[in-house]
């Protein structure tokens, strides 16, 4: 009988023993994690070319240096960059224990919006980026609208333009001169010279480019005065209807 109680008073000791080792275990492991030995002090933002790069950089590496690498808010560091419109996305590398890569994705501007002489540069999913500035040198398609929108971002048929246009290969964007919607053909694109590029809605509009580009670079088109490209396997090009 003794010798069963025995066992049982080591089998008791060996168990409190261990859940107290447990207990030290994690708590040195929360402790460590907060701890200035993995603090947060080297931030690398890359990805930002935008005009507010200063800004977005400033924002991402204060709310990091809160923080270490075992233990960061992924949540609270997106949130550092919700209010500037040109970020999309932000994706975390932490590098213990000290570094944290942040690569941003961006919201650059493709074309304007315009109305009434005042200009905002828009994004390609019709996100509008006030405050952004834009190079001189870079020359960018203009959407002419009745009124700005209130909206952060546009809507409706001028959405479908943006989407459009924000999807033009960079050699062909400086080149379209103007952009309109109508019932027959959707989203029509004039390109310089004339040329119309009817894209109908603004799904695929990257096929519908690569397509109207493959038209336009044919030699043998020289009296078309506009491409259809609203079914993109099957593009065509005539004179005016």
């Amino acid at each position: 009988m003794s010798g069963r109680l025995a066992a049982t008073t080591w089998r008791t000791r060996i168990a409190v023993l261990a859940t107290l080792l447990l207990a030290a275990g994690a708590g040195y492991v929360f402790w460590f994690r907060d701890s200035s030995l993995v603090a947060i002090d080297d931030v690398e933002v890359v990805g930002v070319t935008t005009s507010d790069r200063g800004e977005v950089v400033a924002a991402l590496t204060d709310v990091s240096e809160r923080m270490t690498t075992l233990h960061y808010d992924a949540a609270k560091i997106e949130a550092s960059v919700a209010s500037f419109p040109t970020v999309a996305a932000v994706n975390l590398d932490p590098n213990f224990p000290h570094g944290m890569r942040i690569e941003v994705t961006q919201r650059p501007p493709r074309l304007f919006a315009e109305a009434a002489g005042r200009q905002i540069p828009v994004a390609a999913d019709g996100t509008l980026l006030a405050g952004v500035s834009v190079p001189e040198d870079q020359h960018l398609p203009v959407l002419e609208l009745n009124q700005l929108p209130t909206e952060p971002r546009l809507g409706g048929d001028p959405l479908a333009q943006a989407e459009v246009m924000g999807a033009a290969p960079d050699p062909l964007l400086g080149l379209i001169e103007k952009s309109d919607y109508g019932d027959d053909y959707g989203v029509v694109v004039t390109m310089r010279g004339g040329i119309e590029i009817r894209f109908g809605s603004a799904t695929r509009a990257a096929d519908k480019w690569a397509a109207a580009a493959a038209v336009l670079a044919d030699p043998k088109l020289d009296a078309a005065t506009y491409v259809d490209v609203r079914v993109p396997e099957r593009p065509a090009a005539g004179g005016a209807a």
